[in-house]
């Protein structure tokens, strides 16, 4: 609970600058024996003595009173900002808070973070990387501008740019039988125990893809990290699938493990920019957005991966 009002401190603050009670009720423009007798309340409460008072003497502030009034002056200063709706806005609309799905953040993040600093010099980039549910809830509440994502889970309550189009890989170790092969087909991998990631909505997904064609996988592990998924995939515990894709053929432990594209067109997924549509499009996060699918695009047109 708090036991001082803001005009207490404002009280105390202005008496400090002052010097004297006297000044410092004419600023005010409150009584002087007011002023006195609200100093003593604020003491009292905090059973510190702010002033020395002499009659005589000029006031002079206690070392207690010195770190009270900065503090207070602090405090002070906030609150008028929050008082003006105009230096509030003025932040918001200077700031772009992007979220990153956690698959994707690794081959996104760092680019976009380049590109918009370059690109919005002088506002502020404030990143999150998180699963599907947090990014949603996160946008509907205002607190996470626009998400970089796949095109899961989300309802009519979110506009969304398509971006690119991405297919999974299906990861196996270097000497499983199928690691000759160019391209998989979901039918082809449906008999192998999988390794799929424990995030629900992109477990659900996967498992969803055999399921549209009549099949009935069986997943022997559930992981949280792409790595983890490839090294256990070296090693022949499974069939790994991924929408992400490293660029080597190496776990972190060193194992072999090859990375083979899957073919199922139904299996391709949209890598997109979500914005929640009740929440509302400051001119800074409009431009970040056109800035990224410009990124996008470009990547494209080049012959660049999507991942």
């Amino acid at each position: 609970m708090l036991h001082l009002t803001l005009r207490q401190l404002e009280y105390v603050v202005t008496v400090a600058r002052a010097g004297s009670l006297s000044g410092a009720a004419t600023t005010l423009n409150v009584s002087q024996p007011s002023l006195s007798v609200a100093l003593g309340q604020v003491e009292d409460t905090l059973g510190e003595k702010l002033f020395i008072r002499s009659k005589g003497a000029p006031l002079r502030m206690t070392m207690f009173a010195n770190l009270f009034v900065a503090e207070a002056e602090t405090l002070l200063a906030m609150a008028r900002r929050l008082e003006d709706p105009a230096t509030i806005q003025r932040a918001v609309n200077g700031t772009v808070v992007l979220g990153c799905f956690e698959d994707l953040a690794a081959y996104h993040l760092a680019p976009i973070l380049r590109l918009l600093r370059k690109t919005l010099p002088g506002v502020e980039i404030i990143w999150k990387i998180a699963d599907f549910e947090t990014l949603a809830r996160e946008m509907r509440e205002g607190r996470i501008s626009l998400s970089l994502t796949y095109d899961l889970g989300l309802d009519s309550g979110f506009n969304r740019i398509a971006l690119s189009a991405v297919a999974p890989h299906a990861f196996v170790a270097a000497d499983h039988p199928l690691a000759d092969r160019p391209t998989l087909a979901l039918k082809e991998i449906a008999t192998e125990p999988l390794i799929l990631f424990e995030e629900m909505l992109s477990n659900r997904h996967t498992l969803q893809l055999f399921r549209n064609q009549g099949l009935s996988p069986t997943v022997a592990h559930r992981v949280r990290s792409l790595e983890i998924m490839r090294s256990l995939a070296a090693y022949r515990e499974g069939v790994g699938i991924s929408y992400g894709c490293p660029p080597t053929d190496r776990s972190y432990d060193g194992a072999k493990v090859r990375a083979i594209p899957i073919t199922d067109r139904s299996a391709r997924e949209s890598i997109i920019l979500a914005h929640a549509v009740a929440a509302p499009t400051s001119s800074v996060v409009k431009a970040a957005t056109a800035a990224i699918a410009a990124m996008f695009t470009d990547r494209q047109a080049s012959g660049g991966s999507a991942l």
